[in-house]
């Protein structure tokens, strides 16, 4: 190994992605055993039922995130080392704003739910499945909150290690429900989504005592919330959630059954090479909110692409991997699942690609409406493109619409990036 590359791998942002990347990835090898033994005692049907509802559930607690993460990293990496009670007053005031709201949007959902499955998802899940699918939306937020605050204060081994004591004490439950015959949808979103979370709550809270104390303590402060950067943000955030998984919500409306079970385990097994993006980007997002100069920022841009080049590689050789592998894994009951995961390679490689002037415009420059625009176009090109081509292609379809969807968001991202890099001083 050359001591260039030694060098590389001893940088402080090196160290943290590797820890983050490990530890992800081990949270990634909890979700594929949850997987592998539910991909076993359901059938296509029921499995892809529970797709649809935990896909619910994720996309509503990306829209309950109010925009708060991005204020987070914008804000909190600069401001913790400054003033411990500002950081805290900051810290209680966003998550009092993004609880507050949480609630009444829960309670909207719990009265309507029932209707929107009805016209749309078509589980036709009894309505106290319905409920547990929404209120357990709310343990998600909080955990998905705490996360953030710690991976923008750099705390990647205490994050991580919190999320996989979680991941075990799941699987331990997951184990012995299986053993007195008790697994169906709501136990499994019980403990995916109720139990998980809490759990990581409570470690965070019990290691972080006088914190969170002192967190409690703390005043709310209304110029924290900065409704300006946040709901534009919020706003564009929810359309492009939204679209990620318009695709297996009209596979679901157009009652394509088993094959929406298929869809549902390639989109976890892309997820999983995703989850080394989302670790890269939770490293060098705190580095980008602290560009000043255009020096700085050609220096983060390259660092970024180096790592960046690790999920696309992964990438690549999963599109290569053989269609036994994946038979052998999901057995042959889930056999179309191989060819529908290399379908959705390519446009995740060009999400990978995307990421660099997406932080750019959302930490450096702060001009959302690029974000805004690109995340409208995308989920109407994912909206319209999934409705037309779907009942053509079938589950098919997604790949050539996410594709076309993501470079034309990424385009509009990009030209955002170097008309605002014009403006950096040198």
């Amino acid at each position: 190994m050359t001591p260039r590359i030694l060098q590389f791998l001893k940088k402080k942002d090196s160290i943290n992605i590797i820890i983050n990347t490990f530890g992800n990835y081990l949270n990634v090898f909890f979700i594929a055993v949850f997987a592998l033994i539910l991909v076993r005692i359901m059938d296509p049907v029921e499995y892809g039922v529970l797709s649809v509802l935990l896909g619910i559930m994720y996309v509503l607690a990306n829209i309950l995130d109010f925009g708060i993460t991005a204020n987070i990293y914008s804000v909190l990496p600069v401001l913790v080392d400054k003033n411990r009670i500002k950081t805290l007053s900051f810290l209680k005031s966003n998550l009092v704003y993004q609880t507050s709201l949480s609630i009444i949007v829960i309670l909207l959902l719990v009265i309507f739910f029932p209707f929107l499955d009805k016209i749309f998802f078509k589980t036709y899940e009894p309505r106290l499945i319905l409920n547990i699918t929404a209120i357990s939306t709310i343990f998600m937020v909080w955990q998905n909150s705490l996360l953030n605050i710690l991976f923008a204060t750099k705390k990647f081994i205490k994050a991580n290690l919190y999320l996989n004591l979680s991941n075990l004490i799941k699987t331990a439950v997951l184990l012995v429900l299986i053993y007195f015959k008790a697994i169906n949808v709501g136990s499994v979103i019980f403990i995916f989504a109720i139990l998980g979370p809490l759990t990581f709550i409570v470690l965070l809270f019990f290691h972080s005592k006088n914190t969170a104390i002192s967190l409690f303590e703390s005043k709310v402060d209304k110029q924290y919330f900065k409704l300006r950067y946040t709901l534009p943000y919020f706003v564009g955030t929810q359309f492009f959630n939204l679209g990620l998984r318009m695709d297996l919500f009209l596979l679901s409306f157009f009652s394509l059954g088993a094959a929406v079970g298929f869809y549902g385990l390639a989109q976890k097994i892309v997820l999983t090479v995703l989850t080394t993006i989302i670790s890269i980007t939770q490293v060098i997002s705190p580095n980008f909110s602290r560009i000043v100069t255009r020096r700085d920022a050609i220096s983060n841009f390259k660092n970024g692409f180096v790592y960046l080049i690790i999920p696309i590689i992964l990438f690549i050789v999963l599109f290569f991997t053989p269609n036994f592998v994946f038979h052998f894994i999901f057995t042959e009951k889930y056999g179309q699942t191989a060819e529908i995961t290399k379908s959705l390679v390519i446009p995740y490689i060009f999400f990978a690609i995307g990421q660099l002037p997406f932080l750019f415009i959302l930490y450096v420059a702060k001009k959302i409406s690029y974000i805004l625009v690109s995340n409208v176009l995308f989920f109407l090109g994912m909206t319209f493109g999934g409705y037309y081509l779907i009942p053509k292609l079938g589950v098919f379809a997604p790949s050539y619409v996410i594709t076309i969807s993501l470079i034309l968001g990424i385009v509009i991202q990009t030209f955002g990036t170097f008309y605002e890099y014009k403006k950096l001083p040198k």
